[in-house]
């Protein structure tokens, strides 16, 4: 019995809130806040869209929040230079404890990306930080047509990864994706970038806990020992 991982990639491998520094010449001293409401709309209008089952690919979602999110804060952007923000979307930063985190377990478990994104979405900003290497494959939700954390995303992570009949573990800095792991019957490991925030107390708690991926190896290696002496 070989734990399969699966990463989630926006606010776990890569950071988001990178755009504040793209923003900044669009909208100054604003741009934290511009970026974080971004972020805020785009999960908001998937997780909307999956209970509609009207889908739309999450450059379509993430697009659509970020011109919610100017516009709620009176700004607005010329078509062109939409564009170009859409772009570096797919170069967004790494998380500096990402690459060390997936070479310290490349070989050891099979390792997977799954994300909302779009399978060419996680080429380019996977590949832009280096990171694609490193993974085994790659696992999107636009392979059936909706959002995390629809329970049929997370069966349809299984049957992607072939660990239907193994131990799938999320790895996610998301507590809601968390949630709808263990929901879904999934191991999850919570990363908690920020100590100011607090899990939801749905009675699903996290299989493990972690402030960074510094610490991912270990915790990996005490929930393998687990599943394999149960």
């Amino acid at each position: 019995m070989k734990m399969h991982l699966a990463f989630d990639v926006y606010g776990t491998l890569v950071d988001p809130q990178g755009m504040a520094d793209k923003l900044r010449g669009d909208v100054g001293d604003a741009a934290a806040g511009v970026s974080q409401l971004w972020r805020q709309k785009q999960l908001e209008f998937s997780f909307r869209r999956g209970l509609m089952r009207v889908y739309e690919n999450f450059g379509v979602v993430t697009r659509q929040a970020l011109q919610t999110a100017m516009s709620l804060k009176g700004f607005t952007l010329a078509p062109d230079r939409e564009d170009a923000l859409m772009r570096d979307y797919l170069a967004l930063p790494a998380f500096a404890d990402a690459a060390q985190a997936l070479h310290a377990l490349q070989g050891r478990y099979p390792l997977f990306a799954f994300s909302n994104g779009s399978h060419e979405a996680l080429e380019q900003v996977l590949g832009h930080n280096r990171l694609l290497p490193l993974l085994d494959g790659l696992v999107s939700v636009d392979d059936i047509k909706s959002f995390k954390p629809d329970p049929a995303v997370y069966t349809h992570a299984r049957r992607a990864t072939g660990a239907l009949e193994q131990p799938l573990c999320l790895v996610s800095s998301n507590g809601w994706d968390v949630i709808g792991a263990r929901a879904a019957g999934l191991m999850a490991i919570w990363v908690q970038r920020d100590p100011a925030v607090q899990f939801e107390d749905w009675g699903l708690a996290p299989s493990a806990i972690i402030p960074d991926l510094g610490q991912l190896e270990a915790t990996v290696d005490e929930l393998a020992l687990a599943c394999r002496s149960s």
